[in-house]
């Protein structure tokens, strides 16, 4: 079957048009079983989540202290923010004002884009996967590979005009980005620097562009459900607050929005390399009804087709080999059929 034929197969309501539409409540295919629904008596939950400024990596005197913190970041929470990234205020204001332009569009627009196939490099949808999924979640996406970049741009979006300007630049920066951040992961796990070096470089990126409109009932509804990425590490950018993190004791954190900084989320493939050391961050993402909220999600992971798995130096007696290895495309597999909200797919992985 052809990629136009797939397409054609896409059908359903985005929750933009719905917002557009002025309903008062939201669908009851919306609607999330009452354990499920988020609480949004948060604000009394207060966690200093930690704030890595990455300039300090320049300093030798500094450096071990900032891998240090890192570290604890990584086995405390798997969830960090960097200020002092490299990559300018403008060029990120420039990317969310491109998803913006995107989601403007009309919605017939859009739709050339929509598939119901996990698996097409450039898909327009709603929810996560709205063939699969029991509920709908409150959040409308662009995603599209990203790596090299070359390969990809052409599929992308041509409009707004400027989007791939606009997103080009803010991926090819964050892949520079990405490629420092895996290298002090790897350092903070004890890791020869030159461990998956090559893997790293050639692997694949994943830009995730997100609208969740304003919803009229955020009590009953989510942006996205509890989940962890698939990837190595995810870099964040959001324009308002609406992410959440787990802790270890299960509370859900607000995580604040700063203009300067990215967040940074380990995903599943660093917690099977560092043998469980590491922990994939469980997050979601609440709704507002206020406003509209953009994010774009940078995935980073090893290429389609290769196998993650514990690395050797971090397995012995006292701690075997924890998990099965995997890799992206059985990601892909593993969503095409099953609905994501009825449990984790790095479960799956964990050796009994």
């Amino acid at each position: 079957m052809g990629m136009g034929e797939e397409r054609s197969n896409a059908s359903f309501t985005s929750a933009m048009t719905l917002e557009q539409s002025g309903v008062s409540s939201i669908p009851q295919s919306y609607v999330l079983p009452p354990s499920q629904r988020p609480n949004h008596n948060l604000n009394n939950i207060s966690a200093t989540l930690p704030i890595i400024d990455l300039s300090s990596l320049q300093d030798q005197s500094q450096r071990s202290q900032t891998v240090n913190s890192i570290r604890t970041a990584c086995k405390e929470i798997g969830f960090f923010q960097v200020i002092n990234h490299g990559i300018h205020e403008s060029v990120m204001k420039d990317a969310l004002d491109a998803a913006m332009g995107f989601f403007d569009l009309p919605t017939e627009e859009k739709m050339v884009l929509a598939s119901d196939n996990v698996n097409e490099p450039v898909r327009y949808g709603t929810s996560i996967n709205h063939v699969r999924d029991a509920v709908y979640f409150w959040r409308d996406f662009i995603k599209h590979y990203s790596h090299p970049i070359s390969d990809w741009i052409p599929l992308w979006p041509s409009h707004p005009p400027n989007y791939k300007e606009k997103m080009g630049n803010y991926a090819k920066a964050v892949l520079v980005l990405q490629k420092q951040l895996m290298e002090i992961i790897i350092e903070s796990l004890g890791l020869n620097p030159t461990y998956l070096q090559e893997e790293i470089k050639e692997g694949s990126q994943v830009l995730v562009v997100n609208c969740y409109p304003a919803c009229p009932e955020p009590e009953l509804t989510l942006g996205l459900p509890p989940h962890s990425d698939y990837g190595s590490i995810t870099i964040l950018l959001e324009s308002h607050r609406g992410l959440q993190i787990q802790d270890h004791n299960n509370n859900w954190i607000p995580v604040q929005v700063s203009e300067k900084a990215l967040m940074v989320q380990l995903g599943d493939q660093v917690e099977v390399m560092s043998n469980g050391q590491y922990k994939s961050v469980i997050h979601r993402v609440t709704v507002n009804p206020e406003e509209k909220r953009f994010s774009i999600a940078s995935i980073h992971s090893l290429a389609l087709e290769i196998k993650v798995g514990p690395a050797s130096e971090l397995v012995d007696e006292e701690h075997p080999k924890s998990y099965n290895q995997f890799s992206f495309r059985d990601f892909l597999d593993f969503i095409t059929s099953n609905d994501t909200t009825g449990g984790r797919f790095i479960d799956t992985l964990k050796k009994p």
